[in-house]
Formats: C-alpha cells, sequence, structure tokens
C-alpha cells in the first residue's frame, strides 16, 4: 500500500531551488538538499529523482516564479518604459530575503558549457526575457516612448545582455548606485 506524501511537494522544491540559487549545483550535496527540504532521502528520490533531474525541476519552478513575477509588476506599469524600468529594479533590488543574482545566470556558466539539459532551458528562458524586452520596446517605439532609429530586436539583445550582466555583478560588492548606472546607460539607448 502506497503512503501519502507528508509535505508539500511545491514547498520543498521552493526550497531545493533556493539551496540551488544560494550555492550552486556542484557545492550542494544530497545531505544539504534533504536537510534543507526537510524531507527523507528516499522521499527525495522517489518524488524528485536524483540531484539532477531535481535540480532540473528546481530550475523549472524559478523559471515559472521569474515569468509570473514580471508579467505580474509589468503589468502594474502604465507604460512600456516604466516596465524596463520595473526589470532593470527587480534585478538590481530583487525582492526581500532572495538570494543575489540570478538562478538561470549563476548555472548558465557553472552548467550550462557541459550539461545539454541546463543549456536548453537556459537559452529557452534567456530568448523568452529577451523577446519580452523586445515586446516592451515595440511597444514604446509604437506609442513614441523611444526613439524608432534603432531596430527593436537589436535593442533588446543589448538590453538583455546589459541584463545578465547586472545579474552577476548583483552577486559581488558593487554597489547599487552603479548598477543603476548601468541600467540608466542601457536605458538611454532607447532614446537614441
Amino acid at each position: 500500500m502506497a503512503r501519502n506524501k507528508e509535505f508539500d511537494e511545491d514547498e520543498v522544491l521552493l526550497k531545493a531551488m533556493r539551496l540551488f540559487w544560494e550555492q550552486g549545483y556542484e557545492k550542494t550535496s544530497i545531505n544539504d538538499l534533504v536537510e534543507c527540504m526537510g524531507i527523507h532521502r528516499r522521499s527525495l528520490y522517489d518524488t524528485f529523482g536524483d540531484k539532477h533531474q531535481l535540480f532540473l525541476k528546481a530550475t523549472e519552478r524559478y523559471t515559472k516564479f521569474l515569468n509570473m513575477y514580471f508579467q505580474t509588476g509589468i503589468n502594474r506599469t502604465d507604460s512600456s518604459k516604466q516596465a524596463l524600468s520595473f526589470l532593470f529594479d527587480f534585478i538590481i533590488e530583487g525582492y526581500e530575503d532572495k538570494p543575489s543574482g540570478c538562478l538561470l545566470v549563476n548555472i548558465a556558466t557553472e552548467l550550462a558549457p557541459w550539461d545539454l539539459e541546463v543549456d536548453v532551458k537556459v537559452g529557452e528562458s534567456f530568448d523568452r526575457t529577451e523577446q519580452l524586452v523586445a515586446d516592451l520596446i515595440k511597444s514604446g517605439q509604437e506609442n513614441g516612448e523611444f526613439a524608432t532609429t534603432r531596430d527593436a530586436n537589436e535593442l533588446a539583445e543589448n538590453i538583455h545582455n546589459t541584463m545578465i550582466g547586472l545579474r552577476v555583478l548583483a552577486r559581488t560588492s558593487t554597489s547599487r548606485e552603479k548598477l543603476h548606472r548601468i541600467a540608466d546607460g542601457a536605458m538611454a539607448m532607447l532614446n537614441v
């Protein structure tokens, strides 16, 4: 007879996601995960598979969270410029009690070069974010907020690259003032 799970699967997945975000994949052991998630090793394997499968599920959960957070924040803005500013502010300031940087950017440098599954997931997420930025730029160009002298997709490539760089710098001791200056410089490209 199968036993009922004594834990909320999403809740423990969020704990694993946070631990991977804070420590990275290689540094996080199964023992770390069991302790952090508050479940038995057997439950971890039965529910999520091995460490790599758990990591991929945690990455998917992070991507869903990020997409939801971005969309919710953008929906609260009144213009494309405000929406892009929201994205930059989130990247720099984040929200209370979160690890610094971005799980996807972290794993892009840690695992993507030799893990095809991770590379595909990171690439898909980066593509979605870049498309979101391109759509906001196009909308801003159409309503006169941004100059139309440059292609929106090319601008989105540059803006997204800046966002990735800011996510890396956010993990360092770089001042928030400097990060905001970098974001302001990227936003200035839209008025040229």
